[in-house]
Formats: C-alpha cells, structure tokens, sequence
C-alpha cells in the first residue's frame, strides 16, 4: 500500500494563499512519478501540477503562474502553493503517485491516492 496523506487546506478569502502538503515514502518521492489533482463534486479529477522530473513540473493553465509544486525528498514531502486563490480553485485536493512517463495530468496516469484536502475560497 502506497502511503500519501494530504493536509493544509482550508477555508480562505480569495487572493489568499494556502500551502498544501503530502507526506509519503522514501521509496515514493524517489521512484514514482507524482502530481497533484482536484476534484469537485460531480466532476471529473482534474490534473493541477504534475511532476516532469525531480525539479519542474506541469501545470493546468487555470493555475499557470499562481500555483507551484516542489518536493522535499529529505522529509518526503510534496507541496503545492497556491496563491492569488480564486472561488472556482475550491475543490478536494489529492496528491497521486504512478509509473511510467511523468509529467501527465491524465488521472489515469496514477495508481495511488491520498486520502485529499479541502480547500474553499470564498469571493
């Protein structure tokens, strides 16, 4: 069982920031590729920021310029920041992990889920 577990969301105003983080392995930060997704009721997970390799990642162009993801592989830890938050960005947050060519923003793409975060922003 691959272990990641979201937390830092919340309920903010928008153009607030917030900084979301998942904890996970050792063997997950350095082997599998990682992104981080979104879901609102009744839709589908969204893709949001998707790792290319240890240092860049993919962004959605709804948050191109306001959120940046980053991985501490000391503490094994994703993040997300997310800033100039807007109502629409409201939705559970998940951090995912899978195989194979990183950097995709297909949900298909990852196995393993965290357990995801709330985030609301209110106008």
């Amino acid at each position: 069982q691959e272990q990641l577990v979201e937390s830092g969301g919340g309920s903010v105003q928008a153009g607030d920031s917030l900084n979301l983080s998942c904890a996970t392995s050792r063997s997950i930060i350095n082997t599998r590729c990682l992104a981080w997704f979104r879901q609102v009721p009744g839709k589908e997970r969204e893709g949001v920021a998707s790792f290319i390799n240890s240092t860049t990642a993919r962004y959605a162009d709804s948050v191109k310029g306001r959120f940046t993801a980053s991985k501490d592989n000391a503490k094994n830890t994703l993040y997300l920041q997310m800033n100039t938050l807007k109502p629409e960005d409201t939705a559970m947050y998940y951090c995912a992990a899978g195989e194979g060519i990183c950097g995709s923003l297909a949900q298909r793409s990852f196995k393993y889920w965290g357990q995801g975060t709330q985030v609301a922003v209110a106008s």
